[in-house]
């Protein structure tokens, strides 16, 4: 048997209902798939390759695309949390600055993921055929396995949190 009790009061912080919710959840959802069908398109027809003139501009497009949609994720992301409850006991300075820097340290994970796999590493250039050397093991990829996935995870908490 399961014991619901702990969901139950968790909802009760929650407003499901809200549209920015509701909006925000669609959107958290909707970037990933989006991202992996055109990419996986691309890989099996090469038709954003073609139309660009090349797979390198195909790609700087979707992750250009990639980005604006994060872009409204976030603001999504925001406006949901602006308008949902706030836990009365975590109201404070200390839940402030831990969000800040769990926040710090997931920015730390996202930054220094780009850097060490760079755009096309970043935005699924591998579907496009742009394949880098050698696999990366440099940090943050040597004390983590997707730390870009970690990284942004931890940035949404630390969000969330402040």
């Amino acid at each position: 048997q399961v014991d619901v009790a702990a969901m139950a009061q968790l909802f009760g912080y929650v407003d499901v209902t809200d549209t920015g919710f509701i909006v925000a959840v669609l959107s958290i959802a909707f970037n990933p798939l989006f991202w992996n069908v055109v990419a996986r398109w691309e890989h099996k027809t090469r038709v954003l390759s073609r139309v660009f003139g090349s797979a390198h501009a195909a790609c700087y497009c979707l992750g250009a695309v990639i980005l604006l949609l994060n872009c409204v994720r976030s603001h999504c992301f925001t406006e949901a949390m602006k308008s949902q409850p706030k836990l009365e006991g975590w109201d404070c300075h200390w839940t402030y600055y831990s969000g800040l820097a769990i926040s710090a340290v997931g920015t730390l994970f996202v930054i220094s993921s780009f850097l060490a796999l760079g755009f096309t590493g970043t935005f699924l250039g591998d579907y496009f055929g742009i394949l880098m050397e050698a696999k990366v093991t440099s940090f943050p990829f040597s004390v983590l396995d997707n730390p870009m996935y970690w990284g942004s995870t931890a940035i949404y908490l630390g969000w969330s949190l402040m």
